[in-house]
């Protein structure tokens, strides 16, 4: 029995439907009031209602289980929401981890993100060497997500096998109006601005099946960036734009501007920064994995809203 956290999410679902595809027996967790995505809805998944944070409420889930997939998780660049992040993408990882250790489990693949991944030499791609160093420019996402990371090296320290995998922003026909879907949402409405940043994008099909690639092998105590390309937000846009009908971006919003607009530093730096990652260890551990070009997948994930 294999156990998905987060199966109705984006990312989840994709997973799930392809281990099912696969013919694989899944048991999802699901908070309650949690909608069962199209995509799974009359698959044979065995549904249990639980909350990450709730230790006692998981116990039952991981009964039968030999493999978890943790991809629960909460998305937000809001200072507002710094408390919640921690406790959903720490102390909920942290829950999974001390669950998958006390049940004997016989593997974990745990999603993190590249926000939890430090920042490369000027010029240079990040790898999965460059270790987050706090400098007070971080958004709560980033600081949750590398405390959740830190969760399952504990766990990794302490005789589980896991292996964690950082994906850019993930993209595909189903990101709906949430996460990376507000993206195409905003270009989809229009919109005569873009920053001077960039940002790594990767299909959510192919984060799945890397995952289920390192979950089948023998590779354990790694984490691997996983990144099909990298676009300017003004790119993006303007890709964006034409599916959509809509004019190109064409006013650079700066720095200081965005400091107007009263947005919060981490995200003003966020914005503006150029991100470039390497893929080199993927693609060294797992040959045989190819990701789809990033320009085909924004053009699908745009036409899914026209």
């Amino acid at each position: 029995m294999i156990l998905i956290t987060g199966a109705t999410g984006f990312l989840g679902s994709e997973l799930v439907y392809q281990l099912l595809e696969n013919g694989a027996r899944v048991r999802a967790i699901k908070r309650e009031g949690s909608a069962i995505p199209k995509i799974l809805q009359g698959k044979p998944v065995e549904w249990v209602t639980a909350d990450i944070l709730d230790h006692f409420a998981l116990e039952a889930a991981f009964e039968g289980v030999r493999q978890v997939y943790h991809c629960a998780g909460m998305i937000s660049f809001k200072s507002a929401d710094r408390k919640r992040l921690h406790q959903v993408n720490a102390e909920g990882t942290a829950n999974v981890v001390n669950l998958c250790l006390e049940n004997n489990i016989g593997k974990l693949v745990h999603v993190s993100s590249v926000a939890a991944i430090g920042e490369g030499k000027p010029g240079q791609a990040v790898t999965e060497k460059d270790l987050l160093e706090y400098t007070g420019l971080q958004h709560g996402y980033s600081i949750s997500k590398y405390e959740g990371e830190m969760e399952v090296w504990r766990g990794i320290a302490e005789g589980l096998t896991a292996v964690i995998v950082n994906p850019a922003v993930i993209i595909g026909r189903a990101a709906g109006d949430k996460g990376s879907g507000r993206i195409f949402e905003t270009a989809r409405r229009g919109t005569s601005f873009y920053t001077g940043g960039s940002i790594g994008l990767i299909a959510v099909a192919d984060v799945a099946r890397v995952m289920i690639a390192l979950m089948n092998s023998d590779i354990s105590g790694q984490r691997f960036i996983l990144n099909a390309g990298t676009l300017s937000i003004k790119e993006l846009f303007t890709q964006a734009a034409a599916i959509f009908g809509n004019r190109a971006p064409s006013i650079l919003v700066r720095p200081w501007m965005l400091k107007l607009a009263l947005v919060n530093r981490s995200v003003v730096h966020s914005l503006t920064k150029q991100h470039l990652y390497s893929t080199e260890k993927i693609n060294e551990a797992l040959p045989g994995i190819v990701f789809r070009p990033v320009s085909e997948v924004v053009n699908e994930t745009c036409i899914e809203l026209v």
